[in-house]
């Protein structure tokens, strides 16, 4: 696919099928997640694929307890809101059904010599989960990025063996979409791009 339609279609899939994904495509994912750049080209990342049905059933739990508790109470406005109500369903979805996607990715990274992931550590990360979609995308697959599992941080931990001096920074949902690729709504670039002074426009 040509590079522009991957990045420009590339949206938020948090419906999936449970059809089962080629383990060939998995490693696809992967492997273009770590040609991405990190600070010092020090590569201090690892990806944790699930797709164990018993984690993948207490993730999912602990998952929706997370999102009930942090967006259950919004519910009613969210859904009144045309703008958001979309969106929000489409999440509440991902909710009640994270345990039924065919593959789950974490994201993970070496904590820092003071213990803190910090904004910059996230630097190191974050370019290969987006590459990470964009190869998904490209292949036809749906991902979302998503942090609601750090609610349980700990259990979370427990469960997949992680080690303490690892800070999970991302759970990735993977899997056939059931809706459709197309350009998601966004700003329009020339609202929110300034020119050699923050505020000043420019005209294309």
């Amino acid at each position: 696919m040509d590079f522009f339609e991957v990045a420009n279609t590339q949206r938020a899939m948090r419906r999936l099928h449970t059809d089962a994904v080629p383990e060939e495509q998995i490693w696809q994912v992967l492997e273009t997640a770590v040609m991405a750049p990190s600070g010092g080209n020090v590569q201090p990342w690892n990806f944790l694929v699930i797709r164990d049905e018993e984690k993948k059933r207490k993730i999912g739990a602990w998952y929706l307890e997370a999102w009930q508790k942090a967006y259950g109470p919004a519910r009613e406005s969210m859904l009144a809101d045309p703008g958001r109500a979309r969106t929000y369903r489409s999440a509440d979805y991902l909710a009640n059904h994270l345990a039924e996607c065919p593959v789950l990715i974490m994201a993970m990274i070496r904590r820092g010599p003071l213990g803190d992931p910090g904004i910059t550590l996230g630097a190191s990360i974050y370019p290969a989960v987006q590459n990470l979609m964009l190869a998904a995308r490209a292949l036809g697959l749906g991902t979302t990025l998503t942090t609601l599992h750090k609610f349980h941080e700990e259990d979370v931990r427990a469960l997949l063996g992680i080690p303490d001096a690892i800070e999970t920074m991302a759970l990735i949902p993977l899997g056939k979409p059931k809706g459709k690729f197309g350009k998601p709504s966004r700003i329009p670039v020339e609202k929110v791009v300034y020119w050699d002074t923050f505020g000043e426009t420019h005209e294309r």
